[in-house]
């Protein structure tokens, strides 16, 4: 029996071929069209962030392996790595009190901040009305940092709230912003109470998101209130501390505006803070090389203590 079908096939096939090639090669095409349209609309994003941080970074780079006086750009002088073995250099003052002091405001505001939202995201879980609550930590929040620091200065000062609390308690009065050894732990007192609203809004949302399955199985079991946040609530806030732990670590390694409002960075360099420092040898001193090499040294320190963070909690079973 003769086929009469593969003539006709086999003069088909080429056609189907270059159909096939032309439907792959149109989808190719169209494909690269939306990514132009989509680069053009990136476009504005782009430039802003190449103008706004790439740049800004890329000259930081150079004027921390350089001297510069921060007038004329003729005067860069490159002097290597001697901004950063001057600043980690044994008996720098940037290591000890500046660094350190940096270290100990941001574990301060991070324990006291993580510590008064854990206690009030939890008892606001518990009440009515939680939203006027959530609203009145959060003031703080959208408070300037200057209105903030100017009215506990005030609250510091020895005729101030503080003190008068401390007298009618049949205390002496204490020089909270002029002694070294309370300086630093006053401020951070203050920033811990100014960040725990932000702190509070992701913990009762943590909370929120817990199934109520397991209190009442809990409950069920006879588990008192210790046991029940110890072993339901705290380990499924993980995330949420997660969250709080860095931001609020990161906020305090980074901190500037309130000390200024506040001390000044004094008494002597009881408060003196990294960022302070940067500021100081910028425009202060006009030493712009050392201030962005210390820029580099505290985004080092900031990634490795964020590293940790999440290394630390990988650990313990929370998938960052």
């Amino acid at each position: 029996m003769v086929n009469t079908l593969a003539p006709e096939t086999t003069r088909r096939a080429p056609h189907s071929r270059r159909a096939t090639v032309g439907a792959v090669g149109g989808r190719g095409r169209a494909r690269r069209r939306q990514t132009v349209v989509a680069y053009l609309f990136l476009a504005p994003a782009l430039l802003f962030f190449a103008v706004f941080l790439i740049l800004p970074l890329g000259f930081a780079l150079l004027l921390s392996l350089s001297r510069w006086t921060g007038f004329d750009l003729g005067d860069i002088d490159p002097v290597g790595l001697d901004n950063f073995t001057g600043l980690l250099a044994d008996g720098s003052t940037f290591l000890t009190p500046v660094l350190t002091n940096t270290l100990l405001f941001a574990l301060g505001t991070v324990a006291l901040a993580l510590a008064g939202s854990v206690l009030v995201a939890t008892c606001i879980d518990k009440l009515r009305f939680q939203g006027l609550w959530r609203t009145l930590y959060f003031l703080p929040i959208v408070t300037t940092v200057v209105a903030v620091g100017n009215v506990w200065k005030y609250m510091y000062e020895p005729g101030g709230l503080v003190n008068g609390v401390l007298n009618a308690l049949g205390l002496g009065s204490v020089a909270f912003l002029q002694d070294p050894d309370t300086a630093l732990p006053a401020v951070v007192v203050v920033q811990a109470w100014a960040s725990v609203g932000s702190a509070i809004l992701v913990l009762t949302a943590g909370l929120k998101s817990i199934p109520g399955s397991y209190y009442e199985a809990a409950a069920l079991d006879g588990a008192g209130a210790g046991t029940v946040f110890r072993r339901i609530t705290l380990p499924l806030l993980r995330p949420s501390l997660l969250f709080v732990c860095v931001t609020q670590f990161l906020t305090g390694l980074q901190s500037f505006a309130l000390i200024i409002v506040m001390t000044k960075g004094g008494p002597g360099d009881a408060t003196n803070v990294a960022a302070l420092e940067m500021y100081r040898q910028a425009f202060s001193h006009g030493d712009w090389g050392t201030a962005s090499a210390a820029a580099f040294v505290l985004f080092a320190v900031v990634l490795a203590v964020t590293l940790a963070q999440l290394w630390f909690f990988r650990r313990t079973g929370e998938d960052a």
